[in-house]
């Protein structure tokens, strides 16, 4: 995982940012007043928001968006309402128990092609495609659960639904990237 583009204070603002985008949808309905930015935080760059229960830290919610197609500040605001309202995977998460929720952003790194043996575990995430099938796993997740690289690239293609071994197929697309990962809890 890469670290150190952004300030402490950069950080601060994005995970307010996160937090408040799911506060007023919850609430109003509407997303609040857009904060004043630096110039970092107004480069387009990709980003996901992963939420998590803080009580047993299991995972609430997790959205992003890959590709760098607005800036960091509103990419964020727009995956953080995502992750608390449109993961497949959950309910909704509701007003009464946002407090209880951990906010988690991970800015991303460009996407660039790579051989299974140059991923280097806890530094790269993955995006494996095959036809139009597809699954992205975040660095962290493979240092989190103790995975190998054969394990994450395994994990990763099943993210995909394909075969665990899919990765070793030809015609299969490997990228990845790097994040810089930080969350309330720190």
């Amino acid at each position: 995982m890469s670290g150190g583009e952004l300030s402490a204070e950069e950080r601060r603002i994005l995970l307010r940012v996160a937090r408040g985008a799911i506060e007023a949808r919850l609430t109003s309905g509407r997303q609040p007043p857009r904060p004043a930015a630096g110039p970092v935080l107004e480069r387009p760059q990709g980003a996901f928001v992963t939420l998590t229960r803080r009580v047993d830290g299991d995972l609430r919610g997790c959205i992003g968006l890959l590709e760098p197609q607005q800036p960091l500040v509103d990419t964020v605001a727009r995956a953080a309402v995502a992750a608390a309202t449109e993961d497949e995977r959950f309910d909704p998460v509701t007003r009464d128990e946002l407090g209880g929720i951990a906010v988690e952003i991970s800015v991303l790194g460009p996407l660039a092609p790579v051989k299974p043996e140059d991923v280097e575990v806890g530094r790269h995430g993955l995006l494996i495609r095959s036809g139009v099938r597809q699954g992205l796993l975040l660095p962290q997740v493979a240092t989190e659960h103790g995975w190998d690289l054969v394990t994450f690239l395994g994990r990763t293609c099943v993210k995909a639904g394909l075969p665990e071994d899919a990765w070793r197929k030809p015609g299969v697309e490997i990228r990845a990237f790097t994040a810089e990962v930080f969350g309330e809890e720190e």
